[in-house]
């Protein structure tokens, strides 16, 4: 039986959004048709390159739209509460940007509203669709580490991030919420949910307002996570953007190094495999492990949309996601170890 095809409207035409438009044209069932920018000429020159025909000048006139049948938020996150709100309002399913909410009481917010109004809601998490990830989970799932007690996530660069989103120069919550929510969220997806959080961060480059380093520690029911990011990483060979990590198990060890090469080291053996991400030509080759992914995670969105089953990163899901990173800043203000509540 062919499912009919699903119809969706995009609110924010930035830099983010061409490379997710892209990534739903990937997919077969599923039409881009209308769309919604602050600035109606940037919108407008979405519709030409993508040949949408519906423009609409208010976010609620798109959402009202009976013709389609959920919505993608690619807006700042100042945004994301009222249009998730609004979804609600008018019963149109979401899948939202992250972060999710600017607090964890705002996410709250928004994860009832969606829930009262009977609505799938899914925040577009999409670093754990990496292929690298997946298979190094895939491998510590196997077994053949044994039980994982110890893993370090890196995500160094100095990479010119401010040059392609200048906006981010301007946040005063700036490395944590912006990348490190996926680095908090690859630890989850590995490890499940934390017990305790430790923080400290720092302001390297001084032109910026938010803090551009940060080292974080958590500890996961039998793993020690030690989570480091930075955007202000001067390294011999700067493999932007990837991440890399080591994660240590009673029988052995994986390690994601640079170029996507894994190493799985058992005693008296490691054995080397390459797991590239797919090359898409629309993608930017300097973000491609980051773009690729966009496809498997639009596809788990239409997946369990189609089959009515609560994604992985679904609203509920995120919420624990979004508690680290506000309290990863709590505990980098207060300089203490933080329990990690239940929600």
């Amino acid at each position: 039986m062919v499912s009919k095809e699903l119809k969706f409207g995009v609110l924010g035409c930035g830099f983010w959004a061409r490379y997710q438009i892209h990534a739903w044209r990937e997919l077969d069932g599923v039409k881009l048709v209308a769309l919604y920018n602050r600035t109606r000429s940037k919108a407008e020159e979405f519709a030409k390159e993508f040949n949408v025909s519906k423009i609409y000048d208010t976010p609620e006139d798109l959402i009202s739209d009976p013709d389609i049948d959920f919505v993608d938020i690619i807006t700042d996150a100042v945004t994301h509460a009222e249009y998730v709100h609004l979804c609600a309002k008018h019963k149109k399913p979401v899948i939202c940007q992250k972060p999710m909410a600017l607090s964890l009481d705002e996410g709250k917010g928004m994860v009832q509203a969606c829930k009262d109004a009977g609505i799938p809601f899914m925040v577009h998490e999409n670093w754990r669709w990496q292929t690298p990830i997946r298979k190094v989970k895939e491998i510590m799932d196997s077994g053949v580490i044994g039980k994982p007690f110890r893993c370090n996530l890196y995500w160094n660069t100095s990479y010119p991030v401010f040059e392609n989103q200048p906006y981010l120069a301007r946040i005063e919550q700036l490395i944590i919420a912006d990348l490190g929510i996926h680095i908090l969220d690859t630890a989850r997806f590995f490890f499940g949910e934390a017990q305790t959080i430790f923080c400290q961060t720092s302001t390297v480059n001084k032109n910026i307002k938010g803090e551009d380093s940060a080292t974080i520690m958590m500890r996961m029911t039998d793993v020690t996570c030690i989570v480091q990011i930075s955007f202000s990483s001067i390294v011999e060979n700067d493999k932007f953007p990837e991440t890399f990590a080591f994660i240590e198990g009673e029988k052995g060890s994986i390690e994601l190094c640079p170029d996507y090469w894994i190493r799985v080291t058992t005693k008296g053996e490691t054995k080397s495999m390459r797991v590239p991400p797919k090359r898409y030509s629309w993608a930017n080759p300097d973000y491609l492990v980051v773009q690729s992914s966009i496809v498997p995670t639009n596809a788990h969105w239409l997946e369990s949309f189609r089959a009515g089953k609560e994604p992985e990163t679904s609203g509920a899901d995120n919420l624990k996601t979004l508690q680290l990173v506000y309290l990863a800043y709590e505990s980098a203000k207060t300089n203490n170890a933080i329990n990690v509540r239940e929600l």
